[in-house]
């Protein structure tokens, strides 16, 4: 019986043994599997996150850590996967891709819940300035559209010295409130019809409750001829459930109708833009189908001083660089070899 009993203590410290080994063997492999994977947001790099003045900015990286460095900048309601198809290209010429949230979008929050929901021009300008301090680029060329073309003009206009060069589709959007208030023909009124929308208390419930739709709809009227599948948008999509993209969007809407003010510290650069500053950096303009007569880039040329060209791309809506990737990707690097 002794016998019997030493053989099944010795049979269960075998298995607990083995049990044991696996167990060890199994967490280890986790471990290192943990270790070795990186967050990524498919053809962007490698998806990271740092404080940078007001904000903990959510941002994509790829490319050599030596090559010269791009920042694209998104706009409304798009986010960075806008330039998907746009950064493998520029990685494959060697450079330095930073593709950045902008406030109120994707992984991009604010370090303080007490900090205004600010989404005039010079703030936005303000952050990727910021962002550029935090990961210690002294120069880049920046590129955008949309709000992102905006503050990518504005960094132009008031940071000269911190661009290599600029490529904004739609040209010279620096944003004038005394302009803004005067009335446009009605054809045009019509096409802002979400900025009114916006000004009022209904708009912001109806955008808050139907962000997802309402953003769609303005991606087909922004690009009538882009066929894009749901998969595509609903990649974007997850940005707007960023807890500030509300405030955000309806402030910048209300401040460009001057229904709401902006944040004094800021009065200085507005002061500037609203001078309509010349762009001395070298600069590629991009004029599509969306801008309807001022593709031609005529109304604004005269803004731009230092070398510049202007290009027209037909059949194309406002989202650019996801609708006509290399040909985005091509502004950059000429701007760059300027």
């Amino acid at each position: 019986m002794k016998t019997i009993q030493k053989n099944k203590s010795s049979f269960t410290n075998r298995i607990a043994s083995k049990i044991v080994l696996i167990a060890a063997l199994f967490f280890t492999m986790a471990s290192i599997n943990a270790q070795s994977e990186k967050p990524t947001t498919s053809s962007l790099g490698t998806l990271k996150q740092i404080n940078a003045g007001l904000l903990n900015v959510g941002y994509a990286e790829a490319g050599p850590s030596t090559g010269k460095a791009v920042i694209l900048l998104h706009g409304w309601p798009y986010d960075i996967h806008s330039y998907n198809e746009v950064v493998p290209i520029l990685v494959a010429k060697g450079y330095r891709v930073i593709t950045p949230y902008l406030r109120g979008s994707g992984t991009t929050t604010f370090l303080s819940k007490d900090t205004f929901r600010n989404g005039q021009q010079a703030a936005l300008a303000s952050d990727i300035i910021a962002l550029m301090d935090a990961l210690k680029i002294d120069k880049a060329i920046i590129g955008g559209f949309d709000w992102g073309a905006r503050t990518a003009v504005v960094m132009a206009a008031l940071w000269p010295e911190r661009l290599t060069g600029l490529v904004s589709v739609s040209g010279y959007l620096v944003v004038n409130l005394e302009a803004n208030l005067k009335p446009l023909p009605p054809t045009a009124e019509l096409g802002w019809w979400y900025q009114y929308y916006f000004a009022t208390e209904r708009g912001k419930l109806g955008y808050t409750q139907n962000t997802y739709e309402f953003n769609k709809l303005i991606w087909k009227i922004a690009s009538p001829l882009w066929n894009f599948d749901k998969a595509t948008y609903d990649q974007t999509a997850q940005s707007f459930d960023n807890p500030d993209h509300v405030a955000i969007v309806i402030h910048n809407y209300r401040w460009r109708q001057s229904l709401e003010t902006g944040e004094s510290k800021y009065d200085a650069l507005e002061k500037k833009l609203a001078s309509r500053p010349e762009i001395k950096v070298p600069t590629i303009t991009i004029g599509s189908d969306f801008d309807g007569a001022n593709a031609d880039g005529k109304a604004y040329a005269s803004k731009f001083t230092g070398k510049y060209t202007h290009r027209i791309l037909k059949g194309i809506g406002h989202n650019v660089p996801q609708e006509d990737p290399k040909a985005f990707a091509q502004a950059i690097i000429d701007v760059a070899n300027d």
